[in-house]
């Protein structure tokens, strides 16, 4: 391994979006990979080292982010809750603390924002409260990439469900018809992060990158699926009936309303997109494509 090889630390490294970092750091051949995590004993081939980082344990950050040269965090918005912010800025600080160079945020959009208050999205609306936080750090280079709605979502959160009616498929407040669900598949998002650490001349200055395979509409999803052999069908449901089925069905409603009314992304994002796949150094693979490879009906419907 060349003694030139920057150090990298990833946090979430046994998560999605940190284990898709960790995984194009490493098959980049650029970097030294530190995988951070709360349980390394349970992982000790994680990365090139496997490091302890407990966002419980703040004191943990230190020796978690000492000696590297980028940082790419991303927090468990379920998990942490009205914690969030507070480990971020934990985060941010060690960080800076410990000589850091390029830190990159995952981020979403600032539902607050975009509908004036109107829709409440407490998981979106938190990771983009943190940007001024990292901006304000003065980092010698900072990124804020967007993950997109994950197409594993639907073999994963929100994969169909038996009906009522005997079909097998979603029942959901939203509007199948409009176009509005910026789509990707999450394994790609580090792509996406190895890129902008090796060109930080091209997205180290604050930009937005957003991975995106796809913008559809749940119809278009589920003409897709049942184009490749599926029989899947979709119900549209009044939001307050979708609200009380179970636990945080609210939190999704109110989600799923934002999309309706200003699509995932809330904005003209053109520009994010393009940028974040010259970053990447190619094109994220379309949502049809990912389902010919990955889409199965779960067998417990």
């Amino acid at each position: 391994m060349s003694n030139t090889q920057k150090r990298i630390a990833v946090v979430g490294a046994t998560g999605q979006q940190g284990g898709a970092v960790v995984r194009a750091l490493r098959a980049s051949g650029q970097f030294k990979v530190r995988a951070l995590t709360r349980n390394p004993a349970k992982h000790p081939k994680l990365g090139d080292e496997v490091v302890l980082a407990d966002f419980n344990r703040p004191e943990t950050l230190k020796a978690a982010f000492a000696g590297a040269h980028g940082v790419f965090l991303v927090t468990n918005s379920w998990e942490a809750q009205a914690d969030e912010p507070k480990q971020a800025l934990a985060a941010v600080n060690a960080a800076k603390d410990a000589g850091v160079q390029h830190f990159i945020w995952s981020t979403l959009p600032n539902v607050e924002t975009i509908s004036g208050g109107t829709i409440n999205v407490p998981h979106f609306t938190a990771k983009a409260k943190i940007e001024p936080i990292v901006s304000e750090a003065e980092f010698a280079y900072h990124t804020f990439v967007i993950a997109p709605f994950y197409y594993q979502n639907l073999i994963g959160l929100m994969a169909p469900q038996k009906l009522p009616d005997g079909t097998v498929g979603w029942a959901l407040p939203l509007d199948p018809k409009r176009r509005v669900i910026h789509m990707g598949d999450i394994s790609e998002l580090g792509r996406l992060v190895a890129g902008a650490f090796s060109h930080p001349e091209l997205a180290g200055r604050g930009e937005h990158l957003a991975l995106v395979g796809d913008l559809l509409s749940f119809n278009e999803i589920i003409s897709t699926l049942n184009q490749q052999g599926n029989t899947l069908s979709f119900k549209q449901v009044p939001r307050e009936v979708f609200a009380s089925w179970f636990p945080h069905a609210d939190g999704i409603a109110a989600m799923l309303a934002y999309f309706e009314a200003y699509t995932y992304l809330g904005s003209d994002s053109r520009d994010a997109i393009t940028l974040a796949n010259k970053v990447a150094g190619q094109q994220p693979t379309k949502f049809a494509a990912w389902a010919n490879a990955n889409f199965a009906i779960p067998a417990a419907t």
